[in-house]
């Protein structure tokens, strides 16, 4: 039986939603050991003068906790 723990990240990025996933796994795993998965709660953006500055996401990290 694995034991697994969840963490909640922000990230954020001025590329991609891609690039700021990329940029909470290098983040947590900085840290944390042994991600197994990422699941995307939520996206959003802001907005600067009609053109999209920032992409942000709110993301569930989760890892295998060793014994």
């Amino acid at each position: 039986m694995a034991i697994l723990k969840v963490i909640e990240v922000l990230s954020n990025s001025k590329k991609s939603w891609e690039d700021a996933a990329q940029n909470a796994v290098a983040e947590a795993s900085k840290t944390v050991k042994h991600i197994t998965s990422v699941n995307v709660n939520n996206q959003s953006l802001t907005v600067k003068n009609g053109k999209v500055e920032e992409y942000r996401l709110n993301v569930k990290i989760t890892f295998a906790v060793n014994k």
